[in-house]
Parts: structure tokens; sequence; C-alpha cells
């Protein structure tokens, strides 16, 4: 790094602000890392390593550096708490990945099948006896974007029904509708964020 650039991490002020939007940045990318390698998503999941090795190292030692500085302490710390917020943030925006969802109804099942099927997602139905008598079963799985909708239209023909949503570790055949990738946004983020 350059001279004035390692100035900046001495300094009182600007030090522990610039660690702390390290740790913002590099805690985030370690957030999106780990949830694509669950994905078995290689290749983002390495740059995204790479990425973060890079910006945390430098992070680190400064933060190391001036360790009698309160102020750079609680830069880092405060960064690595912001960065989990910024990271989860991220991830539930851009809601990257599948969902299944097992919905239970006593009588809104088909309306619901139906209803899924007219706005192009995959449904399987079927019958079933739970503890208070028939219910009507349905199944799809769906982009995790998606899934407020889907849950808008089981609200819609069954406020009641019993629903769960869950990650498929293993998907072949079928079809789930695909969706388009906005590019993120404050706008955006914070739109989506209201009707969650």
């Amino acid at each position: 790094m350059t001279g004035d650039v390692l100035a900046l991490f001495a300094d009182p002020l600007w030090g522990p602000i610039l660690i702390l939007i390290a740790r913002v940045i590099d805690v985030s990318f370690d957030t999106m890392r780990v949830l694509f390698m669950v994905r078995g998503r290689r290749l983002p999941a390495g740059a995204l390593g790479f990425l973060q090795a890079l910006i945390w190292i430098v992070a680190v030692g400064n933060a190391i550096k001036h360790l009698g500085s309160v102020g750079h302490i609680l830069g880092y710390a405060t960064g690595f708490a912001l960065g989990t917020v910024v990271g989860i943030t991220i991830e539930k925006y851009v809601a990257y990945g599948l969902s299944h969802l097992h919905i239970i109804s006593r009588h809104g099942g088909v309306e619901i099948a139906e209803a899924l099927r007219d706005r192009g997602y995959g449904a399987t139905e079927f019958s079933g006896f739970g503890r208070d008598g028939a219910v009507e079963i349905v199944t799809s799985v769906v982009q995790r974007a998606h899934v407020p909708e889907v849950l808008a239209i089981v609200d819609r023909y069954d406020p009641q029904a019993f629903v769960t949503v869950e990650d498929p570790q293993v998907l072949r055949g079928g079809s789930v509708v695909s969706r388009e990738w906005p590019i993120p946004t404050p706008s955006r983020m914070v739109q989506r964020f209201r009707r969650t």
C-alpha cells in the first residue's frame, strides 16, 4: 500500500472509519460466500473468498497495528457487526436459490394449486389426513424471491393453511419459473423490505 493510504489508517479519525468499512465489506462477502458454498456454487464462493481474504488482511493488519487505539478496535468490532447485518440483508434481497413449499389446507388446496398454476408455478396436489380430518396438500418448488408471492396466494384462499418452506438439496426434472434479476438499488431494497 502507498504511504498516503497507510497514513489514513494510522489517523485517529479515518483509521477506524476505514477499518469499519473494510470489515463491513469483507464480512458481507463472507456471508454471501458461505451461502454460495452451502448451495454448491464453487466459483462464486471461491471468488468471494478471495476478495474477502484480501480485504480482511488489510483490515485486521491495520487493527492489530493500532491496538492502543480504542477507536481502531471499535471500528473493527463495529464493522464486523454491521457486516453481518449487511450480508444477511443483501442475501435476503438477492434471494438466490430455490425453496420447496409444503402447503396443507383444510379447504383451499385445490384453489391454491390452480392459482399457482395460473401464475406459472408448478404445483402438485394430493389429499391427506391430519389430526383434525381430511386435508388438501400442495407442494411447489419456486425461486426464493417468489416465496412472498406464493404465500400471498395461499393467504388469499386459506389464511389458516399450514405452510413450511425448505431449501431443496437435490432437484431433478419438473419446471421452476425463472425470474428477472434486478440490479440492486437502494430504492428497490427499501421497496422489497417494506413488502416483507
